[in-house]
């Protein structure tokens, strides 16, 4: 199954993918693609050979971890037995944001990559993994170069695009491999915009009439669109900023990792207290596919999470996955209490909202619909 996937990816990548490139360019981003569709499904980069990047980011199933996620919340690491404290976020349409910045403008940070924002860029992002000690749990960059030495062909596809002395440097090539995982992230495989959403817009389907009541909620009564704007041309649903949603902690998953900390989110990375417990306003492309939701996967259904959003901050408002009232958030001080909590939606307002958000499923995932 291995090969028969990479061979079709491959085979993607060639005609309209980067073909606003002068020639030599873009056969040679095509190339870094191919190499990092290799790599992006390697196992043998990980400590005991069992995980891959598209272990946690299923190409087949909205680019989430379809093993256990959606039972715990986070990701099973390479050893079998670890388990992180945030949830593996879907890599689909994760090319398009913005590099990590603070715009001072809007006096926010905006885009990077990971939940948190630590990465930059996809580059950055993809060179994490592999090091850290509950996903791939690589001793340090050398060890996955060593990995790669041992494919014959991965050597002569590094060579062919990076020189015959990129092996030379252990960093140098590492950071080839987290360029071409990038390019590969940069292709339609993960970024189609085929979805139903845009084929309405394109004007060859149409809602029905619960989407459309949905769409109109979504931009009006439920305030969705102040954080996922889905106006123009293949929106990509986020703004890219940081928000504290008064998420509260995943206790259940807690219990399985030992972790005993807060969880500051972006106020950690930035130092910030103003700002913790934020978290990347994620794009809510395959959204209705991508369970387990929030940053430490704490919901399982989608409904669940327009519940919460709507009645949050309503006195007796029930979590309907627990039947217990709303826990207090874990980070209180910092809650978005101006667009979310107690939205006045009935019932079958939030289903028609889940209802419109089912329109943003690319075509490939759309047979994984709830």
């Amino acid at each position: 199954m291995h090969n028969i996937t990479v061979s079709l990816i491959t085979t993607l990548l060639v005609g309209s993918f980067f073909s606003g490139c002068g020639d030599s360019v873009a056969e040679t981003n095509q190339a870094k693609a191919a190499l990092g569709a290799e790599l992006f499904n390697n196992k043998n980069l990980s400590a005991n050979r069992s995980m891959s990047c598209a272990t946690c980011h299923d190409l087949s199933h909205g680019m989430i971890d379809a093993r256990n996620g959606s039972e715990i919340g986070a990701s099973l690491g390479d050893d079998g037995s670890s388990v992180g404290d945030r949830n593996a976020p879907t890599a689909s349409y994760a090319a398009h944001a913005p590099r990590f910045h603070f715009d001072s403008a809007e006096g926010l940070y905006i885009g990077g990559q990971f939940l948190d924002g630590r990465a930059a860029d996809l580059k950055a992002q993809a060179k994490g993994p592999f090091l850290n000690p509950v996903e791939m749990n690589m001793a340090d960059e050398s060890a996955v170069i060593e990995r790669i030495e041992e494919n014959a062909t991965l050597v002569s596809q590094l060579k062919a695009i990076y020189g015959d002395d990129i092996l030379s440097d252990d960093l140098k090539a590492y950071d080839a491999v987290a360029e071409s995982i990038a390019m590969f992230e940069m292709t339609p495989t993960f970024s189609p915009f085929d979805a139903k959403f845009d084929r309405v817009y394109e004007g060859s389907a149409s809602f029905t009439a619960l989407e459309a009541e949905g769409k109109k909620l979504f931009e009006g009564k439920a305030l969705c669109v102040a954080c996922h704007p889905i106006e123009g041309h293949h929106p990509l649903m986020t703004d890219y900023s940081y928000d504290n949603l008064g998420v509260p902690m995943n206790t259940a998953l807690r219990a399985l990792n030992g972790v005993a900390t807060i969880d500051n989110g972006l106020g950690k990375e930035v130092a910030e207290a103003k700002l913790n417990g934020a978290y990347k306003v994620s794009t809510l492309r395959n959204i209705a596919v991508t369970a387990p939701y929030m940053h430490n996967g704490l919901f399982k259904d989608l409904k669940t999470v327009v519940h919460f959003y709507n009645t949050r901050d309503v006195v007796g408002a029930i979590n309907p996955e627990t039947g217990l009232a709303w826990k207090d958030a874990e980070v209180p001080d910092t809650v978005n209490h101006k667009e979310l909590g107690n939205l006045g939606l009935s019932d079958h307002e939030e289903d028609a909202i889940v209802a419109f958000m089912k329109t943003f499923t690319d075509q490939k995932f759309e047979h994984l619909n709830p």
